[in-house]
């Protein structure tokens, strides 16, 4: 099972709208078939391992990381390919929460007389597609809020210059989240500042595709996000009253506008974050600024922080979250699970935003 999860690691970013799932086949105790879901999420894992394996198949274990698809989509039911294959006995990971799938690729191997074992490394396996997960359960991504910031909570100096805050290790990891990501979002106020690229070019990677966030259309034509050469599309967000004038603005090769409804100044990014879900959209990484940051974490759609903390002191210039309206200490946004870990010069603090219900979050 550990290695089907290193083979479903590696595709992590470039499976959606599927998961990313390794299958591993043994036989006598030697493998004889692996594979982990292809590209656009088909072929699946399952129908790799099978292939590979072909008539070695017959009576031998199969370990799979994420319970084998039991409806008919644009490929045949995997676990019906097991039963056809003859497999002895089917290991799986995790049952998938997919309404249809959902125990029925068990109970389907069950009724051809096939073993089933299910919760083998049960935790790694949802962690590693729960961006999947949470978008089956809640209908948008899971989102995780990347910020690097000073000691003093400061993400950029008074002059508006952030670079560079945290170190190359730092930055060197945050390009292997990006490749892992559908996609990568900043507001209108960081490309006006940084004019940044938002590729994986520091580690030859997968590009996630690039979401500007800009109600206001403040973001330079010029930027290089609307002009890079790369295989991952540039979206421009803005509210729908301005969704024609930013079609002008910033309409080009690789550059896709989408208008979203308002609230006030701001774009409802609830509502951007559910068409982000219809495009099969499964994990997407905020990257700032400090409006944006407060924004989402208000709308209730960060899942986690990621927070590089650089040792430095500024003592002025823009703090890492703006607008979250907090009055008390007692109701502030709350974190679980944190960790801390060191990344070069930095100090990286990971947590779980705390789950609030919606009149709890209002009340804020």
């Amino acid at each position: 099972m550990r290695q089907c999860l290193r083979l479903a690691d590696r595709m992590l970013g470039r499976t959606s709208p599927n998961p990313a799932v390794g299958c591993v086949i043994v036989r006598a105790g030697r493998t004889v078939g692996s594979g982990a879901t292809a590209p656009g999420g088909r072929p699946h894992a399952e129908a790799l391992a099978l292939t590979q394996a072909g008539s070695a198949a017959r009576g031998a274990t199969v370990f799979v990381s994420f319970e084998p698809c039991a409806h008919f989509g644009q490929t045949p039911p995997c676990a019906r390919a097991l039963i056809e294959a003859r497999v002895r006995r089917v290991v799986i990971g995790c049952i998938d929460p997919d309404p249809r799938v959902r125990g029925k690729g068990v109970a389907m191997l069950r009724r051809a007389g096939i073993e089933v074992t299910v919760g083998v490394l049960e935790e790694p396996c949802l962690k590693l597609n729960e961006g999947f997960i949470t978008r089956v359960r809640l209908g948008r991504p899971f989102t995780t809020l990347k910020l690097a910031l000073s000691l003093d909570g400061r993400i950029a100096a008074q002059s508006g210059d952030s670079r560079w805050i945290s170190s190359e290790q730092s930055r060197k990891l945050v390009h292997r989240w990006r490749a892992r990501c559908d996609a990568v979002m900043v507001g209108a106020g960081t490309v006006a500042a940084d004019n940044p690229e938002l590729t994986c070019r520091l580690i030859r990677g997968h590009d996630p595709a690039r979401v500007v966030i800009d109600g206001a259309l403040r973001s330079p034509p010029s930027a290089r996000l609307f002009h890079h050469r790369s295989p991952a599309p540039t979206l421009l967000v803005t509210s729908r009253a301005n969704c024609a004038a930013a079609k002008r603005r910033y309409g080009g090769p690789g550059v896709e506008v989408i208008g979203v409804p308002a609230r006030g100044r701001e774009i409802a990014l609830d509502v951007l974050m559910r068409l982000l879900a219809d495009r099969g959209w499964t994990r997407v990484m905020i990257e700032g600024g400090a409006r944006l940051a407060g924004s989402a974490l208000r709308a209730g759609i960060v899942d986690e922080i990621a927070f590089f903390l650089a040792p430095l002191l500024l003592g002025s210039g823009r703090p890492a979250v703006e607008g979250l309206g907090v009055v008390r200490v007692s109701k502030a946004l709350g974190l679980e699970g944190m960790t801390l870990d060191r990344v070069g010069r930095d100090l990286m603090i990971r947590a779980r935003v705390a789950r609030l219900k919606g009149k709890d979050l209002a009340a804020r």
